[in-house]
């Protein structure tokens, strides 16, 4: 047995025994180490889920992890005692999008800690965990497993980065700076821009987004009025990351981008009203962005080399025992930006 961070519905999560096998062949058993808290596990925690996505039956949340490797099963290529990261996507490689290379898109994706199938697929927020050797990708011992962690939402960015034209010179504005927003600061300041202007309704993310990057970053709670300046003349910024899913959010981006810019969706929400005469009228690219595939790699290998520095992101680290308060304070954008359970 080995315990995990279970969720029986809304506001109810347990931390209870479950059973654990030996690895079989192909599979690893890992010591989950660090796991990282999503927007979608709190939209779970709080709401019961998010969109058309329900919680029907408890699950153990979590999808960005790292840990160590502590047994192997027949023919794994990996070490005991080794770093990995875990990439929570399990593409079928058989259906008509894997076959087209849109694996991110797989018609029987398996994803790690995702309540959108039944039975649902079990998260990473527990102490052991037997998974699929494929899934672990290696990081030097030098990389905090809080660094490895961090993969996932890196690997989301990068995916999203790879919708956006060159940005070498261009001029950026993140909407939202929470993981995913700082993460596309960091990506842009990497990628050349000129320019990254980030808007957020919190002093502390807007701080650790200036860290990672940003040129300016805009508090529209307190000054609204700021971001006007950029509506001027159909617009200002040649891409616009809008990370935060929110209405008002969409809308600014889609004023303050230029004539002929590309808006960059990466915030999930329910349906938003869309000013589709700005949209129109200015000829802006609104392109969604979905999850990942070789971009996991890419992002260990990121933080593996230092090339993308993810602490100032991660602003607290508890022990599963405390993975209640871990949630309240993962949920207030006031005191945190991301927030990893550790195990």
């Amino acid at each position: 047995m080995t315990k995990a961070c279970r969720l029986h519905g809304r506001n109810d999560l347990r931390i209870e025994d479950v059973a654990l096998a030996d690895p079989g062949p192909g599979e690893a058993l890992v010591r989950l180490g660090a796991g990282g808290i999503c927007g979608s596990d709190l939209h779970y925690y709080h709401d019961g889920g998010f969109g058309p996505i329900r919680v029907r039956e408890p699950i153990i949340l979590g999808h960005e992890a790292s840990g160590t490797i502590e047994a192997i099963g027949a023919g794994v290529n990996l070490t005991v005692g080794q770093k990995v990261a875990l990439n929570p996507s399990r593409p079928c490689h058989d259906c008509t999008y894997c076959r087209d290379g849109l694996f991110q898109h797989c018609l029987n994706m398996r994803f790690n800690g995702s309540a959108l199938r039944m039975p649902h697929e079990q998260g990473f927020f527990r102490e052991r965990m037997v998974v699929n050797a494929a899934q672990c990708v290696p990081v030097p011992d030098t990389t905090s497993l809080s660094e490895a962690a961090c993969a996932e939402p890196l690997a989301v960015c990068l995916h999203a980065l790879g919708q956006a034209p060159d940005l070498a010179g261009r001029r950026v504005m993140v909407t939202g700076a929470g993981p995913i927003g700082v993460l596309c600061v960091a990506l842009a300041r990497r990628a050349g821009a000129a320019e990254i202007v980030v808007t957020d309704l919190q002093d502390l993310p807007l701080k650790v987004a200036r860290t990672m990057g940003a040129t300016d970053g805009i508090n529209v709670a307190d000054a609204p009025e700021q971001t006007a300046r950029f509506e001027a003349d159909k617009g200002y910024f040649d891409v616009t990351f809008e990370c935060s899913a929110a209405a008002p959010a969409l809308r600014a981006a889609i004023a303050c981008t230029r004539p002929r810019g590309t808006v960059i969706q990466l915030g999930v929400a329910g349906d938003l009203t869309i000013p589709i005469n700005l949209l129109v009228g200015k000829e802006i690219r609104l392109h969604g962005t979905h999850r990942f595939h070789q971009e996991f790699l890419q992002a260990v290998e990121l933080i593996s080399t230092g090339t993308i520095d993810v602490t100032p992101m991660i602003s607290a680290t508890l022990p599963m025992e405390r993975a209640q308060d871990a949630i309240g304070l993962a949920g207030d954008r006031s005191r945190a930006v991301k927030v990893h359970i550790t195990f």
